[in-house]
């Protein structure tokens, strides 16, 4: 976990423990805890039950920011004594910082933290998880822990293309502003693991899934890339995507000569039923950030979007209207909403650090600084924060950011350029100086982006 100063946290004040309390509501060990129970001869899964005498072996696999967590939440809740007498063995792949003491699972550590990208050691990790599967007999159990962020932890992809321009391929889309949807529709089409395919490889008679959703309305085919659902979407939807973002196909011409070919194997089913359970999301996150801003005895209101929201600038110039409304309007003193906006990015030579959190925020203040002509004293009743539930926002430390009237004020005495950090996706930059930056480390969960508004009394 990495260690970092508190002071921000008095600083972002009761905001952050509104948006805190969201995270809170979906740790991974803790949903899993709630879900997974033994009773008697039965292994449940919240209202499912297995008979345990007509299981051989369990193995677990999986993949995601919230893996590790999910994983320790799982042996605790099956308990030594059922761990030993089924064999429990397995192997997850999970960013670095999110390791936690496990037992009889292995962690697989397959990327640095903050560098959402797929690695050899992420292709290494998953080449073992499809030995375990594959290894599996009709009466052992499988159970798969998905969590976002597995659509970089688990990457296998197909033969003619290479790791590396597979990666080209998440930076070209995620940089031209491709939502999640849109990148792991081309994603699955070019891997050999996502889109249903660890499912194919299973050779177990059933074999569990428990998804924490980091994608807005659950799609359970896009949660790091469905590698246990059937793939809904085509070659011909990728192509439309990568028509989309790539008109001029600039992007490796083998990427384009794979998605042309037949696959060898064909799309069919594994004979290996699957039993998904989605027990965490961003819905839960907001839900619970609304019960503590009661506690805190605000009067708020709470939206989690079910789908994408377009650009991190446009959301956060409406949080800010928003804003400006509850401090000159009868209603709501706390917003609370729950999504995911993408960012399009400045050329490489111009572009700075930030996440899609923390450009919101900045866009948010830009505008209020624009628009708003709040009195000094409307400027001390105010925070705005948007956070990253994973701890993560970008390549970067930070979480996302928050500004009041004190992140405001040292902008203002720094004379900080609002327009040319935001301009330039250079968002940490600029809230780093003015001490606006959320730092937690990550969280070991994973539901997408938490915001926070609040009117002082």
């Amino acid at each position: 976990m990495t260690t970092v100063s508190d002071s921000w946290k008095t600083s972002a004040g009761q905001a952050y423990q509104i948006w805190q309390a969201g995270v809170d509501a979906v740790l991974a060990d803790r949903l899993v805890a709630e879900t997974v129970s033994v009773d008697a001869q039965q292994l449940v899964f919240d209202d499912e039950p297995f008979d345990l005498n007509a299981i051989g072996r369990i193995a677990v696999v999986g993949a995601g920011k919230a893996a590790a967590a999910m994983a320790a939440g799982l042996e605790a809740a099956l308990g030594d004594q059922l761990c030993q007498s089924k064999q429990l063995h397995g192997w997850i792949n999970i960013p670095d910082g999110t390791q936690r003491p496990l037992k009889s699972i292995h962690a697989h550590v397959a990327r640095p933290a903050g560098i959402n990208e797929p690695t050899q050691a992420a292709a290494d990790g998953t080449a073992k998880i499809l030995q375990i599967v594959g290894d599996l007999k009709p009466n052992d159990l499988c159970i798969a822990l998905i969590s976002g962020g597995g659509s970089a932890l688990l990457t296998a992809p197909r033969a003619g293309i290479t790791l590396d321009e597979k990666i080209s391929v998440t930076r070209w889309l995620s940089g031209a502003g491709a939502n999640i949807e849109q990148m792991n529709t081309v994603r699955k089409q070019l891997s050999d693991v996502k889109g249903g395919r660890l499912l194919r490889a299973c050779k177990a008679a059933n074999l569990v899934t428990l998804v924490i959703s980091d994608v807005l309305g659950d799609p359970l085919d896009t949660i790091a890339s469905g590698p246990t659902v059937a793939n809904s979407s085509a070659v011909a939807d990728a192509l439309a995507v990568l028509q989309q973002f790539d008109p001029q196909q600039q992007l490796p011409a083998s990427i384009y000569r794979v998605l042309s070919q037949p696959r060898l194997v064909q799309e069919a089913s594994s004979g290996c039923m699957n039993h998904l359970q989605v027990i965490g999301n961003n819905a839960a996150a907001v839900d619970g950030a609304g019960i503590r801003a009661e506690q805190l005895g605000y009067s708020h209101a709470m939206q989690s979007a079910r789908q994408s929201e377009g650009q991190a600038e446009q959301v956060g110039e409406h949080l800010a209207k928003m804003a400006l409304s509850m401090l000159r309007q009868p209603g709501p003193d706390c917003l609370i909403s729950g999504g995911e906006p993408v960012v399009q990015l400045a050329p490489q030579a111009e572009r700075g650090r930030g996440g899609r959190n923390q450009q919101l925020v900045l866009a948010a203040l830009g505008w209020l600084i624009q628009h708003g002509e709040l009195t000094p004293a409307e400027r001390a009743r105010l925070t705005i924060l948007s956070g990253g539930t994973d701890g993560e926002d970008g390549p970067t430390d930070a979480a996302g950011a928050f500004f009041n009237a004190e992140v405001w004020n040292r902008a203002e005495a720094q004379q900080l350029d609002w327009q040319d950090h935001l301009r330039r996706n250079d968002a940490y930059t600029f809230f780093k100086a003015c001490g606006g930056l959320i730092l937690t480390g990550p969280t070991n969960t994973n539901v997408c982006d938490v915001r926070v508004v609040t009117i002082a009394k």
